[in-house]
């Protein structure tokens, strides 16, 4: 049984972890604010982006010179996986949902006899899919002095993405990453980016408006798609951001309370071996004074 020293110095131990995870709870309440509007400015504009571009390339297909980034090499057998997590941990299980995810899309890929390929965005998804993935990471962005992440950043790793491609170092690319839905509800997403797959959000082809392209709808393909895949990459790294500070806003209130329980019920023990302590030297003093 623990003496009343030992309980004392858990207690205070357990308060002051208290104070810390009720701090990073409220840091991350302050975060998530601005983090969660980013995300949601950042929608309208991929979404009516990616309806443009759908529009675009149902006039370019069929067309053999349609750019590659949207028809593909024609094979799929190398498969880049572009894994976005956090640089930091005590988020609950934010990075190891993407985590999750992205290593069930690989082995089932590798189970098809399909060539892996992986660059981590967040020191968090790197250190878990080196455990058992390690020889199929290719590449790590370091995004751990980015205090707010920009679309520079994203068009870096996009450009990389780009190159590699051109590269003809792969056939496809997936994003994984966290869609922000509320505090206590981050979805796991796979999103492919090349080859490009746009939805034309016109269902009615004869309520569709016609757009007439200058120039033609593959040039402007050529320019666009590119962009859009820097606009999408961006898109992810908000939605993560903003899932991350949800993640750990409830993790730490989760973490706070249970410091609090755990208090009440050290408390609880203190208080019990103090008073039997206190019962036995009055016992030995009634005894004392009996023996007299």
């Amino acid at each position: 049984m623990p003496s009343l020293k030992d309980l004392k110095i858990r207690i205070e131990s357990v308060k002051s972890t208290r104070k810390i995870t009720k701090a990073m709870q409220m840091v991350a309440a302050a975060k998530l604010r601005r983090a969660e509007e980013n995300a949601q400015a950042a929608r309208p504009y991929a979404d009516r982006m990616n309806a443009v571009l759908g529009n675009l390339a149902k006039g370019a297909a069929g067309n053999d010179n349609a750019p590659m980034l949207l028809r593909g090499t024609g094979s799929d057998k190398t498969h880049m996986l572009l894994v976005a997590t956090a640089e930091r941990g005590l988020c609950g299980g934010f990075n190891s949902s993407i985590v999750k995810l992205a290593r069930v899309h690989a082995q089932k890929l590798i189970a098809e006899s399909k060539t892996v390929k992986i660059i981590t965005v967040g020191k968090k998804g790197r250190e878990q899919l080196r455990r058992d993935l390690g020889d199929k990471l290719v590449a790590h962005v370091d995004l751990s002095d980015v205090k707010v992440v920009g679309f520079d950043n994203a068009s870096s790793i996009a450009t990389d993405i780009l190159a590699r491609f051109n590269a003809e170092e792969f056939d496809v690319c997936t994003l994984f990453y966290n869609r922000f839905q509320s505090v206590i509800s981050q979805i796991p997403t796979a999103k492919q980016l090349i080859p490009a797959v746009l939805e034309d959000d016109s269902d009615d082809a004869t309520e569709a408006p016609f757009y007439e392209y200058e120039p033609d709808e593959t040039e402007i393909l050529a320019d666009l798609l590119p962009r859009s895949l820097a606009t999408q990459v961006f898109t992810g790294l908000l939605e993560n951001a903003a899932s991350e500070q949800g993640a750990r806003m409830s993790a730490m209130d989760n973490a706070t309370r249970n410091a609090g329980e755990m208090i009440d019920k050290l408390t609880i023990q203190f208080n019990r071996s103090r008073q039997a302590v206190i019962t036995n030297e009055l016992i030995e003093i009634i005894s004392g004074a009996e023996a007299l």
